[in-house]
């Protein structure tokens, strides 16, 4: 949740008022628009907010000055005070942590004469930590504006600074991707789901796409099947939610499907904020018009007529290939009225998030899209029967989506064939951390977390010893190099007290300190905290000092139990999965690196500075 600040006021110019109204105009009447108006002002006034401007959307909207500054105050991305003209965001995230970060802070502040929050005197740069970029492939990394810079070392940062100073910038239009290619193509191309497209084609064209069987899908769905006819390929396919949650799509598609309340809502999760996910962002950069496609069909299932694309606030590029690709979908009739010549009619846009963990969870972000402040809402009733603007909704994420064309073209059969019994299909897995070669693969599930890491990952890196892997993202547990013949699926990593979640992997090597990371998490998790419920709100924060307590050396075992106690009352008691997830992490390490926890007790930890 983003500190509370006080605004501070600016006399804004003719020019700004005047563009700050047409804005206000434009997009004011739509609902949920509102975030994408806090931007846009943002963007007007050069990177920050002053008072006069948020009094003057506040009038505009005929919206109470207080709620709009309680909406607004929720996101980090948005400033109340001035910021530089270049806005450097250095990643915090466990990932990041690793590999180093805390080091290219110290350069950036030796660099710039400031400390992170601060603006340098010729207002040029401010420098920010942010809690996760989602490029966790090329950690340590930072953002300047909407261009990420990544496995950063002191001479990289200094020609960064030094070229950004003599006016050479970078135009992330012109980029082919935020980052990296993908690590290798395991699958050959007619056996991919998800990636066939990358490096194939201009993300840019849809003749590209159209060329390569593109919306042939869709347009099989709607002239040739009926909703449940589409509902029953998906459910014969098996495939779980690829979010974290692993929910059946097809059940939760045929749990909304009948129902008789209209209008209906997809919306297309691309908030991708959990610390060593950077799945969906190859997706959405490389193959846009398929999440459209896998969009449109889901919309067909169900009876729905409008999607929302959520996508998390610093995707700039991706949120311009999709705005493309929806652009060209339209004006083509693969979206909009009576597509494919049927009664069909299916629209969709994008919805900008502005830097909040918690939005990831499918009721923060439907109250996000609203407009809202990101509190995730008491369930049940589940989004199937009230989500947005308290109509059905179905939420996926990107990649189960992006995968229902494929199953649509090959049938569910082929779909479920491929994978595991307990794990149909095929999965974007992330490996990221200590080896040679972090990144990502799509491969069928069941492929061990020793493979990914030694075959794909190149091993750990420098020829160093494993310790631990996080498995599935930052709210999962830790495994030990006895484990790491695994399988990735979701009955096989459960039953190791891990997790396939978002198929991500962090991997240590003998060098880390589990405790040092441990804190890393759960600073993460108190910062992200929505403050909704108190199992949440005050437990994040007394798991966070007591692993404080614990990594100073002035703690005790007792402590250890008392987390251990903590993180169990908030899996229990707590209104969503952000404070459910400690509890795993903080019980595999204390199990299976204890020693690591008792050398900070004792004060002989080797692992961190003194």
């Amino acid at each position: 949740m983003a500190e509370i600040k006080k605004p501070v006021s600016a006399e804004l110019t003719a020019e700004q008022v005047k563009s700050i109204q047409d804005v206000c105009q434009q997009l004011g009447p739509v609902k949920g628009k509102l975030l994408p108006i806090l931007h846009a002002v943002q963007d007007i006034c050069g990177n920050w907010l002053p008072l006069e401007a948020l009094q003057l959307v506040a009038k505009e909207l005929d919206i109470p000055y207080g709620y709009l500054y309680g909406v607004m105050s929720f996101y980090t991305m948005f400033s109340v005070t001035p910021r530089g003209k270049y806005i450097i965001r250095l990643c915090e995230s466990a990932p990041c942590h690793v590999m180093g970060a805390e080091n290219i802070q110290e350069v950036l502040e030796e660099e710039l004469g400031i400390k992170v929050g601060g603006t340098t005197s010729d207002g040029l740069f401010t420098l920010e930590h942010t809690a996760c970029l989602g490029t966790c492939e090329v950690s340590p990394a930072m953002q300047i504006n909407e261009v990420v810079f990544g496995n950063l070392t002191t001479a990289k940062v200094k020609e960064i600074l030094e070229n950004y100073r003599a006016g050479k910038t970078v135009d992330y239009r012109s980029l082919a991707r935020t980052t990296i290619p993908p690590l290798a193509y395991p699958l050959p191309a007619e056996e991919m789901v998800l990636f066939p497209n990358l490096d194939q084609i201009n993300p840019m064209s849809l003749d590209d796409y159209v060329a390569r069987g593109g919306y042939e899908s869709l347009k099989k769905a709607v002239t040739s099947m009926g909703q449940v006819d589409v509902i029953n390929e998906v459910k014969t396919a098996n495939i779980r939610g690829r979010g974290g949650a692993g929910f059946p799509a097809g059940l939760k598609w045929s749990f909304t499907q009948p129902s008789p309340i209209t209008p209906k809502y997809i919306v297309c999760n691309a908030d991708e904020g959990e610390p060593g996910t950077i799945k969906d962002r190859y997706i959405m950069e490389g193959d846009p018009h398929r999440v459209l496609e896998g969009m449109a069909i889901a919309g067909y299932a169900i009876g729905a007529s409008h999607g929302y694309i959520y996508v998390r606030g610093e995707y700039y590029l991706s949120m311009l290939r999709l705005q493309n690709a929806i652009d060209q979908a339209t004006a083509k009739g693969y979206l909009g009225k009576n597509i494919f010549g049927t009664d069909f009619s299916f629209t969709i846009e994008i919805q900008t998030g502005g830097g909040a963990y918690v939005c990831g969870e499918e009721t923060a972000l439907i109250e996000s899209i609203e407009g809202k402040r990101g509190n995730p809402r008491v369930k049940p009733p589940f989004p199937g029967q009230v989500g947005v603007w308290g109509k059905p909704t179905i939420v996926n994420n990107v990649e189960t989506l992006s995968s229902i064309p494929v199953i649509i073209a090959k049938g569910g059969e082929w779909y479920k064939n491929k994978g595991t019994e307990d794990a149909a299909g095929t999965k974007i897995f992330q490996v990221v951390g200590h080896v040679n070669k972090p990144g990502v693969i799509e491969a069928n599930l069941g492929m061990t977390v020793r493979e990914l890491i030694e075959k794909y990952g190149g091993g750990v890196r420098g020829g160093k010893k494993f310790k631990a892997c996080q498995t599935g993202g930052a709210s999962f547990g830790f495994i030990t190099e006895s484990q790491l013949d695994t399988p990735m699926e979701y009955k096989a990593l459960g039953a190791i007290d891990g997790a396939l979640g978002s198929g991500t992997m962090l991997v240590m090597d003998e060098d880390t300190c589990i405790v040092d990371v441990v804190k890393c998490i759960l600073y993460f998790f108190q910062h992200e905290s929505c403050g909704f419920c108190l199992p949440c709100r005050r437990g994040t924060r007394v798991l966070y000092d007591l692993i404080c307590k614990i990594a100073d050396g002035k703690g005790t075992e007792a402590d250890m139990d008392k987390m251990l106690k903590v993180g169990q009352v908030m899996l229990d008691s707590a209104n969503c999965a952000l404070a459910m997830s400690p509890i795993f992490f903080i019980k595999t390490t204390m199990e299976r690196y204890r020693d690591d926890y008792l050398a900070h007790l004792n004060g002989t930890c080797s692992r961190c500075k003194k």
